[in-house]
């Protein structure tokens, strides 16, 4: 049987690398991906007015977006670096270069969403509410014009592209975790 470990200063100090960074890292992007998008959206949808919730998404998307997009990119620069094999080919058939696609897409997807899918769909939001008081209806009553008819078509093509984006980078961070916990980072 072997004897437990103890804790001291230099084995504390030595669980700060670059493992530890990008697992922690990791888990922070997974889970503040996972969060937004399943759990933080759903319930404030539910609990707010809708021009409020409006609201709250303009100023909470930015900020996931900025953190989703600089957590990605000190994944991918990290794992490149810890597989030199990656710029020696190009092809996804090659894990470590599927998985540095994999972070790329993630890093991607997220500056779409930050840099043009989300400030269009706010802006598009914030016309339509616009419309809404100058008119005296809801977006969905009858009988809107066709100008609100037109931005609702916008909006919801842009919500989609959004949506989509978003979920198909937690897509790419659950597949890039999978890899992960069985073959392990490579730092």
């Amino acid at each position: 049987m072997s004897q437990p470990e103890t804790l001291t200063l230099a084995s504390i100090w030595a669980l700060f690398n670059l493992r530890s960074l990008y697992t922690v890292g990791y888990a922070w992007l997974l889970g503040m991906s996972i969060w937004v998008t399943f759990f933080a959206g759903p319930i404030a949808y539910r609990a707010l007015p809708r021009h409020q919730f409006g609201a709250l998404q303009h100023r909470v998307f930015p900020i996931y977006f900025v953190q989703s997009i600089v957590a990605s990119a000190v994944l991918l620069v990290l794992w490149v670096r810890a597989h030199p094999a990656v710029s020696a080919h190009l092809s996804p058939a090659v894990a470590d270069v599927a998985q540095t696609y994999t972070l790329s897409s993630v890093l991607v997807m997220q500056s779409a969403n930050h840099f043009v899918a989300g400030p269009l769909t706010s802006k598009i939001m914030f016309d339509r509410h616009k419309l809404e008081k100058a008119e005296g209806k809801s977006y969905n009553e009858e009988g809107v014009s066709d100008a609100m008819k037109a931005l609702n078509s916008k909006f919801s093509t842009l919500h989609g592209v959004s949506s989509l984006l978003n979920l198909f980078a937690v897509i790419a961070l659950l597949f890039h975790g999978l890899w992960i916990s069985n073959a392990g980072t490579g730092l």
